[in-house]
């Protein structure tokens, strides 16, 4: 038995609400179990200098945890002079697994912005 009284097969209960955040160009909400996510997506009409006139598009992305989180408040990273490697890690790895199941040269010369 797992926690909340879950089978071993049974998953977290979830709910998905889109275009939660007003301004962004895309947005989602996500719960699944205790674990909230708010992730928005930003749309330019420019690309990396390393992909300049190359006719393909970006995706990049920017991770953070809100303060409190985790039991113990979690400080903003903005607060200091660099983020962490674990944040750094996590944004390349959104960034590269959204760059692998996306057909960049759809986008034309944008980036979008995770």
């Amino acid at each position: 038995m797992r926690a909340n009284n879950r089978s071993n097969d049974e998953l977290r209960p979830a709910k998905l609400i889109l275009d939660y955040m007003e301004y962004a160009d895309g947005s989602a909400y996500m719960e699944l179990g205790k674990t909230k996510v708010i992730a928005t997506a930003t749309i330019e009409d420019k690309v990396p200098a390393f992909i300049k006139n190359c006719g393909t598009g970006w995706i990049t992305a920017e991770y953070s945890m809100l303060p409190c989180s985790t039991e113990k408040r979690t400080q903003r990273e903005r607060n200091q002079s660099r983020i962490s490697g674990r944040t750094h890690e996590i944004q390349r790895l959104i960034g590269r697994s959204l760059r692998a199941v996306t057909d960049l040269a759809l986008l034309g010369e944008r980036t979008i912005i995770i």
